[in-house]
C-alpha cells in the first residue's frame, strides 16, 4: 500500500468531502486505484443503514429523500445520498436533476450528495453505486439514501443493495392495482403513499392492504403503509419511525446474521459475473470479434448457446 493511498483512505474516513468526491469519481471511471482504496476501507464498514427509495417517475421520490435527509440531520445523524439518474445519451454521465432539487443541503457538511449514472444497468443500478455505499459507510455516514431511477419492474434490483426499501406511490395514476403488479409488491418493506392530499389516496391504501394479504411475510415483517405530503414535510417522521421499527425487528431476529450472509453472497455473485465477463473479453475475443459472432447469431448461422461456449473455450474459461 502506498503512502498516498493510505493518506487518501484516512481522509475519506475523516469525512473529507474532496477526498470522497475524488474517490467516487475513481469508482465511476473504474480507475485501478479505486479497488485498492475500497480494500483498505472495507474493515471500517458495516455501521451504516442503506435505505433504498424507488418508485415511478413523478411520485416525489427526490422530495421525500430531501425531507428524510433533513429529518436525520435534525437527529444529529450524518447522511449520504446517492441519486441514481438516467445516463446522458451524449456523455454517459448522470443528468443532475435530483442533485439540483437537493441544493438546500449544499452547505451542510453532514450530508454528502452524489448523482450517479445508470450506464445502462438493469434497475438503474451499477456496481459503482454499490461500491459508493461502501465508501460512504467507511466515511462514517449513519444513513445512506439511494434513490433509484423510476423505470418499472427493473427497480427490483434495489432490494439486493438496500437494507430497507421504500416504494413510493401516489394516487391518481390510473389503474393503481395493475401498477402494483410490476414486481414492487415483493420488494417493498415500507410503502409510502406520497401526495396523499390528492383524491384516491384512501382507495390506493385499501388496494395495497388487500394485496398484502396475499404476499407472505418476510422473516415476520409485513410491509407497512405510510401516507405523506413530502412537499410540506407531512408524514416524513412517520416514515422514519417505520424505518427504525424495521431495523429493530431484524436486529432482534432469530438469525440476524442470516440477512448479512445473503446480502454478501449476492454481492460476491455480482462481482464474479463482472470479473468473469472482463476476463473473457480480455483473454478471449475483442469487441470486433464479438460483433462478428453476434452478427452470425442474428443471421441464424450460429445459435447463441454454441456461440457462448466458443467464447468461453477461446478465453480458457
Amino acid at each position: 500500500m502506498t503512502a498516498a493511498l493510505e493518506n487518501w483512505g484516512e481522509r475519506v474516513r475523516a469525512g473529507d468531502i474532496r477526498a470522497m468526491s475524488r474517490a467516487v469519481s475513481a469508482i465511476e471511471n473504474r480507475a485501478p486505484e479505486a479497488e485498492s482504496l475500497l480494500k483498505e476501507l472495507f474493515p471500517y464498514t458495516g455501521r451504516a443503514c442503506r435505505l433504498g427509495v424507488t418508485g415511478a417517475p413523478g411520485t416525489g421520490k427526490s422530495t421525500l429523500v430531501d425531507k428524510l435527509a433533513a429529518y436525520y440531520r435534525s437527529q444529529k445523524q450524518s447522511v449520504g445520498i446517492i441519486a441514481v439518474d438516467p445516463s446522458s445519451p451524449f456523455t454517459g454521465g448522470a443528468i443532475l436533476g435530483d442533485r439540483i432539487r437537493m441544493q438546500g443541503h449544499a452547505t451542510d457538511e453532514g450530508i454528502f450528495i452524489r448523482s450517479m449514472a445508470t450506464r445502462g444497468f438493469l434497475g438503474g443500478l451499477a456496481q459503482a453505486t454499490a461500491d459508493t455505499t461502501l465508501l460512504l459507510d467507511a466515511a462514517g455516514k449513519d444513513m445512506i439514501l439511494i434513490e433509484t431511477v423510476g423505470v418499472g419492474q427493473g427497480e427490483i434490483e434495489i432490494v439486493r443493495l438496500a437494507d430497507c426499501t421504500l416504494v413510493v406511490l401516489m394516487p391518481g395514476t390510473g389503474d393503481d392495482v395493475q401498477s402494483l403488479k410490476a414486481g414492487l409488491m415483493e420488494i417493498a418493506d415500507i410503502f409510502v403513499i406520497n401526495k396523499s392530499d390528492r383524491e384516491g389516496a384512501e382507495k390506493l391504501e385499501e388496494q395495497i392492504r388487500a394485496i398484502l394479504q396475499l404476499v407472505p411475510e418476510r422473516d415476520g415483517w409485513r410491509p407497512k403503509i405510510v401516507r405523506t405530503i413530502a412537499t410540506e414535510g407531512q408524514g416524513v417522521e412517520d416514515v422514519a419511525r417505520q424505518i427504525a421499527a424495521f431495523r429493530k425487528h431484524f436486529a432482534q431476529a432469530k438469525d440476524p446474521s442470516g440477512r448479512d450472509v445473503a446480502y454478501w453472497k449476492n454481492w460476491l455473485l455480482r462481482l464474479l459475473e463482472k470479473r468473469v465477463l472482463e476476463r473473457v473479453l480480455a483473454n478471449g475475443i475483442g469487441e470486433q470479434e464479438l460483433d462478428m459472432i453476434a452478427a452470425q447469431v442474428a443471421a441464424r448461422k450460429k445459435d447463441p448457446y454454441s456461440a457462448v461456449s466458443e467464447i468461453l473455450s477461446r478465453s480458457g474459461s
